[in-house]
């Protein structure tokens, strides 16, 4: 394009000449032609032509811009939660135990095995051996108290202290057979002091009138029965 541009420029100018020696006259005495523009004036014409269509071309194009490289924001590092305590000099407040952490697990009949027979209004002691299979203390104020069948006199007995978590311990009630005959049961099961019941339930059972003989009389029975006392008794032994 820039050539053709300056080719065009330079016939212009011949052309020009041309017709300038036409208008002399054709028996005008010959002269030699003087060219309006000199070789230098042609020159710097066709070197401003040329320049301006290069201005000209810088302008039209499009200048390349260069695409922002994108910069990867780094990764945050995950906060780590402590396990070991809390920051700033916080204190965990002591967790109240729950009933979910209580347990109470069957171990033997110490008196009053199953249908033991006794005769209507006789009474006895019931002791059960019993464990704290939780993972908390029985408080003292825990109850071991009547759930179903028949209670047979028997009233719910008071923690006077506390057994610790894994203890054994023995749980004594004072009951009196009822005017019935045949074969009796009552449950019983410990709960808190709030009332919430847990871990096994335990149970008395006689034959009133007669019936099979006991299958585990020791001593203790028969020394529970014969004084039939009217208070219990709770005493922790090492597990």
């Amino acid at each position: 394009m820039l050539k053709f541009r300056l080719i065009l420029g330079i016939q212009t100018l011949m052309v020009m000449g041309a017709l300038l020696l036409s208008a002399c006259g054709a028996n005008a005495p010959e002269l030699t032609p003087t060219l309006t523009f000199s070789a230098d004036e042609i020159r710097t014409q066709a070197v401003q032509t040329f320049s301006a269509d290069l201005t000209a071309t810088a302008f039209a194009a499009p200048s390349d811009t260069p695409i922002p490289t994108l910069t990867v924001a780094p990764a945050l590092t995950p906060l780590v939660t402590s396990t070991g305590g809390l920051a700033f000099g916080l204190t965990v407040p002591p967790v109240a135990a729950t009933a979910s952490c209580y347990g109470l697990s069957f171990v033997s009949d110490v008196t009053i095995p199953d249908n033991t027979p006794v005769t209507v209004g006789q009474s006895f002691t019931k002791t059960w051996k019993v464990k704290n299979a939780g993972s908390c203390a029985w408080d003292a104020g825990f109850k071991f108290a009547f759930t179903t069948g028949d209670p047979m006199g028997g009233t719910t007995y008071t923690l006077p202290a506390s057994v610790a978590a894994g203890a054994v311990t023995d749980i004594s009630v004072t009951m009196v057979a009822p005017n019935k005959s045949g074969t009796v049961r009552g449950d019983w099961r410990m709960q808190t002091a709030s009332g919430q019941f847990f871990g096994d339930q335990v149970y008395v059972q006689v034959v009133i009138g007669g019936g099979a003989a006991p299958t585990n009389t020791g001593a203790a029975a028969t020394s529970a029965q014969a004084t039939a006392t009217a208070t219990a008794t709770a005493t922790a032994t090492p597990p």
